[in-house]
């Protein structure tokens, strides 16, 4: 596209290469009142580029693509004259300030938490439920099993939980931590979790086949232990010492093996895109949906280092945690982040009489 100002100036567009018939002062008094425009938005735009005003955004993409073509007229044909490296430091600061990414602000935080976040976990929901469904049911299924005869433990869970049964036996929980020791425990608590949600997260990338096992094993292990513990008695108090922190740490381990799933599902169902693009698009899903999981398993894991074992509190009070923080979870999971609805416009204008 030919600028206006370049017939004024003589360079003819009928030609395949234009040939320049004008002098460099020409170029300068036409175009410099555009660059220094383009210089103070520039300057105003150091405060950031959200305290333009959508004019003031329009105008200096404009002006910038002005100037790109200026600088390329001016290199082509007096390369060395000190307004080509004017031109050259002017366009490469609009460059950065166009083209530059949006910085990793509070603003972009806040966004991702209260509106990004949620919505990306109900888009994922159908994964979200199945990997739910692959927790539930055998958690369901070995608990009732462990219930009914708790030696059944002995070929549910694996060889490193067999000493859990043995205590439970002895009606002996261990959830009582030494005071001393609770910053240490819940230190080791969240790295565990946090592990437990990355593998579930990462076994989508064998075909979702990892994930699998990683959610029906958890499931395998708590259904039984609280079948066990149910057989003895002792499941009220079990759960009392869960409760405050499983469930957010269940809800986390469901989401990661629900963004494994994901991962999981678009590589052996692509659907119309290639392979490669469809695990493309579910990674950076995935990936969103892992990086909300760690802050709220910081928080299960201070639960459980600190309020889960302490005899000082009351067990209503724990119950109350665990419950309350469910609720203001799933409510900010599916609450969060709505569009308004917006009121139709009618061009149907009311019926007036004379």
């Amino acid at each position: 596209m030919i600028k206006p100002w370049a017939y004024a100036v003589g360079i003819r567009p009928e030609t395949g290469i234009m040939p320049l018939i004008m002098r460099i002062n020409q170029f300068y008094e036409l175009r410099q009142n555009d660059w220094k425009q383009l210089e103070h938005l520039l300057r105003q735009s150091q405060l950031g580029i959200h305290k333009l005003s959508p004019e003031a955004i329009e105008t200096l993409g404009r002006l910038y693509r002005d100037a790109s073509s200026d600088l390329a007229l001016a290199q082509r044909d007096f390369g060395d004259h000190q307004v080509t490296l004017y031109l050259n430091q002017l366009v490469a600061r609009a460059h950065a300030v166009v083209y530059r990414s949006e910085p990793l602000a509070y603003q972009r935080l806040l966004r991702f938490v209260t509106t990004g976040y949620p919505r990306v976990y109900r888009a994922s929901w159908p994964f979200i439920l199945a990997a739910m469904a692959l927790f539930i049911i055998p958690a369901l299924l070995s608990g009732l099993s462990t219930r009914l005869y708790p030696g059944s433990a002995r070929w549910l869970l694996p060889a490193e939980m067999q000493s859990l049964v043995t205590e439970l036996e002895k009606q002996d929980l261990w959830t009582d931590i030494p005071i001393n020791e609770r910053p240490y425990a819940s230190s080791f608590i969240m790295q565990n979790n946090i592990q437990v949600a990355f593998l579930a997260f990462g076994g989508g990338m064998f075909a979702g086949l990892l994930t699998l096992w990683v959610m029906i094993l958890n499931g395998l292990m708590l259904g039984s232990l609280t079948g066990v513990a149910a057989y003895y008695n002792i499941a009220f108090e079990l759960w009392t010492f869960v409760i405050g922190h499983g469930v957010i740490e269940l809800s986390v381990i469901m989401i990661a093996g629900g963004a494994g799933l994901q991962i999981g599902w678009a590589i052996l169902h692509p659907g119309l895109v290639r392979r490669r693009d469809a695990l493309s698009l579910a990674a950076g899903k995935a990936v969103r949906l892992l990086v909300g999981c760690v802050p709220l398993l910081v928080v299960a894991g201070l639960i459980e280092g600190f309020i889960s074992p302490a005899e000082n509190i009351p067990v209503i009070l724990k119950w109350f945690i665990g419950v309350g923080s469910g609720v203001l979870l799933y409510s900010y999971l599916w609450l969060s982040g709505r569009e308004r609805a917006r009121k139709p416009h009618s061009n149907v204008r009311p019926f007036s009489s004379k």
